[in-house]
């Protein structure tokens, strides 16, 4: 008979009532087969509403439940659209908190404390995936924007305070360039799903039975003056001889402020299928009125040989909602560009047609279809390749989104659709993990570069995220491997064009005509 796994799922709890519905919701939606899981909350709570939903959960999941009544004087923690308000004194109320979850899991006999901030999202399969990653501390990661218009950032870090560029070591002088080209490439590294060595975590972290015993603990160490309970834990941790790891294949949603519903909204559907019901908005937290202008959109493509493909599709789905359309006809020799004129009629179309194709260099045909995008003066550009669209409900949602005005770079999640019903799913297909760049705001002050190779150079300049991004949850279909005959004419290109996979990934290449490959079905 095999041994269930028992975990403590723990989490200090001073929360408004609608994200604390959303956090224990996300709890309920965790997969833990095989497992034997409780509960433990220590209320610390300013709104009776809060404690209320943290005994209806108790009653709900009756045995599972404790709830320890924070024994503090109220709690002066406040948050707003621009960010958390921590106070000394309200780090070392939490730490003290974390430390009484770890005792009980130490006093309870768990193989675990899952340790948890209450305004997270979780992803179903994530408790599991950091169990079986076997690491002694693990943080699933997630992305914030700690203050509006900046970009968001990991939780995690590589050393000191939140330093998330490599240094070799202690004396190397690094420039301001070398620093942000090392921090860029540690982001893209995290968004690629694995499992990665960090210096730094928490928020979202699993805590094993070995660690818990050897003193792991997020009380003060009295010689380091570092902001943050959670940087003396690591400190504290890694002197003990454990690593820290951050696993990235289910990322959480951050619900960091009340501008972020809509979005968490959209992101719970997705994940779980439905969303709760919020109760009320708190006035101090209102979001702005969106502006009445609404902003301009011009889509930006490149085409060649599209019209036996997804062109026409593709087209009648962007003219719902684009003011202006810039189009590079590359070469084209069937009715492409006839197709352009017909599904854009009545909407400005810039259509610029090169005699010979480009495409076996890239870089040079998307500087071409960036600088005639440029020359019409555009507000917002959005970039789609032929084959590529958004999914439904985004027509009347972009303006909206486009109105927020928090950040210039907009990044969405792009799925392979390998049918017009399914998308492909396995370790080489998992663009979808991915948040990419499609929409950005054209600042003309910014000097864009790109990243000269001839192949997978990228649809924008290399330094765009130079500018504040955004996410968004809306997807983005790409059907450009829908069809058997389309996945053999791309192979063949490739194999032309990259023999060896300098540009790209070998193994994907060759996984492009696997018979059978791993197909989810797509759901609007």
């Amino acid at each position: 008979m095999t041994t269930q796994t028992r975990i403590l799922i723990g989490s200090p709890v001073c929360q408004q009532p609608d994200v604390l519905r959303m956090f224990l919701f996300s709890l309920e939606k965790l997969s833990t087969s095989d497992m034997a899981v409780h509960y433990l909350f220590v209320d610390d709570n300013n709104d009776p509403a809060s404690s209320r939903l943290l005994h209806h959960f108790a009653e709900k999941h009756s045995g599972q439940v404790e709830i320890i009544r924070s024994q503090e004087a109220p709690s002066t923690y406040s948050c707003n659209e621009t960010t958390h308000i921590w106070t000394d004194e309200l780090v070392w109320r939490v730490a003290s908190f974390k430390n009484q979850l770890i005792e009980r899991a130490k006093s309870g006999g768990y193989d675990g404390l899952f340790l948890l901030d209450s305004d997270l999202l979780l992803q179903p399969a994530t408790l599991e995936t950091l169990l079986a990653s076997e690491k002694d501390i693990v943080s699933e990661v997630f992305w914030t924007s700690w203050t509006p218009d900046t970009l968001p950032v990991p939780q995690v870090w590589l050393t000191d305070q939140y330093t998330q560029y490599e240094i070799n070591h202690r004396l190397e002088s690094i420039s301001a360039e070398e620093q942000y080209l090392r921090k860029y490439a540690f982001y893209g590294k995290l968004r690629v799903p694995g499992l990665y060595e960090v210096g730094g975590l928490g928020a979202c972290t699993l805590i094993r039975r070995k660690a818990l015993e050897s003193g792991v603990n997020y009380s003060r160490i009295h010689n380091v003056t570092f902001w943050g309970e959670d940087r003396h834990f690591c400190i504290r941790a890694v002197a003990l001889g454990f690593s820290l790891f951050v696993d990235t294949h289910y990322p959480a949603f951050h619900l960091y402020r009340e501008s972020d519903f809509a979005e968490a909204t959209v992101w719970m559907k997705q994940i779980y299928g439905s969303a709760p019901l919020r109760i009320k908005k708190s006035p101090s937290l209102a979001v702005p009125a969106v502006p009445t202008s609404r902003p301009k959109i011009t889509l930006s493509m490149v085409i060649h040989n599209e019209a036996d493909k997804h062109l026409a599709h593709v087209l009648t789905k962007h003219r719902e909602y684009i003011d202006e359309a810039v189009i590079i006809d590359d070469g084209s020799t069937d009715d492409s560009a006839e197709i352009c004129h017909e599904l854009l009629k009545g909407i400005p179309l810039h259509l610029v047609r090169n005699p010979t194709p480009q495409f076996t260099n890239e870089v040079a045909l998307r500087k071409q279809q960036w600088k005639e995008t440029i020359s019409h003066q555009p507000e917002w550009i959005v970039n789609m390749d032929a084959d590529e669209v958004f999914e439904d409900g985004f027509a009347t949602g972009v303006h909206a989104l486009l109105s927020r005005q928090h950040g210039d770079v907009c990044c969405f999640r792009l799925y392979d659709m390998w049918t017009e019903s399914h998308y492909r799913e396995d370790p080489y297909w998992r663009a979808h993990y991915v948040y990419r760049p499609f929409i950005v705001r054209y600042r003309p002050n910014l000097r864009y570069l790109w990243k000269e190779q001839p192949l997978h150079c990228g649809r924008f300049p290399g330094n765009i995220f130079e500018l504040p991004s955004f996410l968004s949850y809306y997807r983005v279909k790409h059907l450009g491997w829908s069809s058997e005959k389309i996945r053999q004419e791309k192979y063949a290109r490739y194999k032309l064009l990259d023999p060896t996979a300098l540009y790209g990934w070998k193994e994907q290449y060759e996984s492009i005509l696997d018979a059978e490959p791993n197909l989810v079905p797509w759901r609007e």
